[in-house]
């Protein structure tokens, strides 16, 4: 697949719910957050229906999120059948670590499961090392939980483990070294993010947001001035840098201020209620799961695609006035 404007389509992240065991600000600022009736979100059956005729288009890359993924019913189960799918090559979990070091059965974490299952790398969000912090950013104490759960990935050797860091003014600026030195010290790959006004518009405030060319600043007051690694790419927008003197590793997601964020991209989302949406800073998204409970065959989902794809705009709306219409959680992180 590739639209008007160049962009080959080789990745789907695929949010299988829109339910959380956390409430972060930038995600869900709700406290009362009305969960999608379970009618309403695509059975794993009809997900995996819709990962194949993907791959069939060329999407070799799938990433589970959610919500939080790892709080639906029989996800193992469900993910252990992306990778038999033929053209998937690389598959992918974002989680907020909470439920990585659960003991699902005697001797083995969710984890274990995940990575017996297929997984080979995972993005887990921590925002912080300060525990406090953590709680009011999150609206729960579940910041032991996270870092069991970081080192439960550890142990069981993902091939790629990354941290994603929101960057916020005035909660985190502070924790950005020693974020690094967490790390660096379990030689895991770091990523800054800029906030994005997905959910609401109130984070990008001067009082809210912190740009990557701050936080770079801020990084190279302590540490000298980054390398660049150029060469070095994963599946998303970051651009990497090496701390000097280690072989540390950050990378920088700047949505906001990056004029070149779109360039590259190669991705559609696939929301938990069954919507295409070609990009995440667009109001654009298109039901595919009306077709597909009405009785579409193969190829009629697989035009859905190629249509959907070609309405995939040449830049995100975050910096026009965007209006958010639906909170974050409810289209995937």
């Amino acid at each position: 697949m590739q639209d008007r404007y160049g962009h080959r389509i080789s990745y789907l992240r695929v949010s299988i719910t829109d339910r959380c065991n956390e409430r972060c600000t930038y995600c869900m600022p709700q406290e009362l957050q009305e969960w999608l009736p379970r009618e309403e979100i695509l059975t794993f059956e009809e997900t995996l229906r819709l990962i194949r005729i993907a791959a069939e288009l060329g999407v070799s890359k799938v990433r589970v999120t959610g919500g939080e993924p790892l709080t639906r019913r029989d996800v193992v189960h469900f993910i252990a059948q992306i990778p038999t799918i033929s053209g998937i090559k690389n598959l992918g979990l974002s989680t907020n670590g909470t439920l990585l070091a659960r003991q699902i059965t005697s001797g083995k974490t969710m984890a274990t499961a995940l990575r017996e299952a297929g997984v080979q790398s995972v993005n887990i969000s921590l925002d912080t090392l300060d525990r406090d912090v953590y709680s009011r950013i999150t609206g729960r104490d579940f910041h032991a939980q996270v870092l069991e759960g970081i080192d439960a990935a550890i142990a069981v050797g993902f091939d790629q483990i990354k941290l994603n860091t929101v960057l916020m003014r005035g909660r985190n600026e502070n924790q950005l070294i020693p974020l690094i030195e967490f790390a660096a010290s379990r030689n895991l790959i770091l990523r800054f993010i800029e906030m994005m006004p997905v959910s609401t518009t109130d984070v990008l405030s001067e009082n809210n947001f912190m740009s990557i060319l701050e936080a770079k600043r801020l990084i190279e007051s302590v540490y000298g001035s980054l390398i660049p690694e150029t060469e070095f790419r994963t599946n998303g927008p970051a651009t990497y840098y090496q701390i000097p003197g280690c072989k540390q590793r950050i990378g920088f997601i700047g949505a906001m201020t990056n004029l070149h964020f779109c360039e590259n991209c190669n991705k559609l989302r696939l929301t938990c209620d069954g919507k295409l949406r070609p990009c995440l800073g667009s109001y654009l998204e298109f039901d595919i799961m009306k077709p597909l409970r009405a009785g579409a065959s193969d190829e009629e989902l697989k035009q859905f695609f190629l249509d959907v794809v070609d309405r995939k705009p040449e830049q995100h709306d975050f910096r026009d006035n965007y209006q958010p219409n639906r909170k974050m959680i409810a289209i995937g992180g």
